[in-house]
């Protein structure tokens, strides 16, 4: 009798903690309020009932919602604080751009040279060691206030001296204090002036403590290379190899870049790490000033055979997964969105698709900018980013994609299956 009560006893333990690390997992995630507003501004239709229906439901965290340097719409990019704002939200993947230091340290910035836009360090003792300093409107020679500083300018000691800001300048200034105010309208600074800034280590550990995956982009060197002895090679493998140095799986790394030939490093050398590599496509917007014929860049989108290597070239040389803007994905056939006949080719080939970015350039109902601008005709509401992602999840089949809000992303999500 006794041995069958404390066995009961024990199994109503055992089961109410899980419940109670369940509730505490579910809990985590905090959609806010910009979901809902988004839903309630879409044009009247199916989708905007079958996402109202799920106004109620918990969120679960998603790695089809990834965090963009973390949460940009309304923190500092690559910092703590935009990391753990996408973490609540539900991303399950949270990226962060790596670049170096003048010592070559791997930090997390979204360019070498963007510390005048992204950090306070003009208004720091730094601000000497510039690449170049800091003119005026009226000092310069086409009345544009200009900077620019990098991470190779100083020491990985001196970069975390520096508090981050919003992203932005404003080129009208005649004074540093106005050049960094230069936050864009559609963004905030509320949460401006944090710190710290972190380094690709700190963030392999912080993206740990938070439970999710990571989507690492080396980013293109401002300096020529090789740098100081470090040359591209070693420098991708010294990114892998601080994943491993925390005993990170490779399963849980998605390694971004643009250059191609840092993809066929990982293919060659790390096939671990290669097998989920991500070649961030921006040929169609690059291609058409190296083309004899001058073709417009959504003429490439609507004839994909024309770039090179080809899609199934990519596939078969051991690329897996491709990640182009949002509007290359994108058509508009009978005022409808549909996918291009470049996310049709890509999809043909075999290749996994993952979409950038999502919430990156305003509003929408003002055309949504250059992220949109194949499908701009078709644009006049906020609440169309749920047209847009139901189109790309649906349709074009991305496992993926980018966001600076990520609760968008994860509200969708959640309410129709991705997990």
């Amino acid at each position: 009798m006794k041995k069958n009560l404390l066995l009961l006893i024990t199994l109503l333990s055992v089961g109410c903690q899980k419940i109670h690390s369940d509730v505490t997992t579910a809990a985590k995630v905090k959609i806010g309020v910009r979901p809902l507003y988004l839903v309630n501004d879409m044009n009247e239709g199916p989708l905007k009932k079958a996402l109202q229906q799920c106004k109620n439901q918990q969120s679960n965290v998603t790695h089809f919602s990834i965090g963009h340097r973390g949460a940009p719409l309304f923190f500092p990019e690559h910092t703590q604080a935009s990391y753990q704002a996408a973490a609540d939200m539900g991303a399950g993947i949270i990226e962060c751009d790596v670049t170096f230091t003048k010592d070559k340290q791997l930090v997390c910035r979204h360019s070498q040279c963007d510390l005048h836009t992204t950090t306070n360090i003009l208004q720091t003792p730094l601000a000497k060691q510039c690449t170049e300093p800091f003119i005026s409107a009226q000092d310069s020679h086409n009345g544009k206030a200009s900077a620019k500083c990098c991470t190779s300018d100083i020491t990985l000691s001196q970069f975390k001296t520096l508090s981050a800001k919003m992203d932005g300048a404003n080129t009208a200034a005649n004074t540093i204090n106005e050049y960094v105010a230069g936050t864009p309208s559609f963004r905030s600074d509320l949460y401006s002036q944090t710190k710290p800034l972190l380094t690709h280590q700190q963030s392999i550990h912080l993206f740990k403590s938070l439970g999710v995956k990571m989507t690492p982009e080396l980013k293109q060197p401002n300096v020529a290379m090789p740098y100081q002895g470090l040359s591209q090679q070693q420098l991708m493998q010294q990114l892998v190899d601080e994943y491993k140095t925390a005993q990170v799986p490779a399963s849980d790394v998605f390694i971004q870049s643009f250059d191609l030939a840092d993809i066929d490093y990982l293919i060659s050398n790390e096939p671990a790490f290669a097998a989920q590599a991500v070649y961030l496509e921006d040929r169609a917007e690059s291609a058409p000033s190296s083309l004899e014929n001058q073709v417009t860049p959504q003429q490439l989108v609507n004839e994909p055979q024309l770039l090179s290597p080809t899609m199934s070239q990519l596939k078969s040389r051991g690329v897996n997964i491709i990640a182009p803007p949002i509007w290359a994905l994108l058509s508009i056939e009978n005022d409808q969105l549909v996918p291009s006949a470049y996310a049709k080719a890509a999809k043909k080939a075999g290749l996994k698709i993952i979409a950038w970015s999502l919430e990156r350039s305003g509003k929408l109902s003002k055309g949504g900018g250059w992220y949109y601008q194949s499908i701009a005709s078709h644009i006049n509401n906020d609440g169309d980013i749920y047209e847009v992602l139901d189109v790309l999840a649906k349709y074009v089949g991305v496992i993926g994609v980018f966001s600076d809000w990520p609760a968008t992303t994860t509200f969708y999500a959640n309410c129709m299956g991705y997990q």
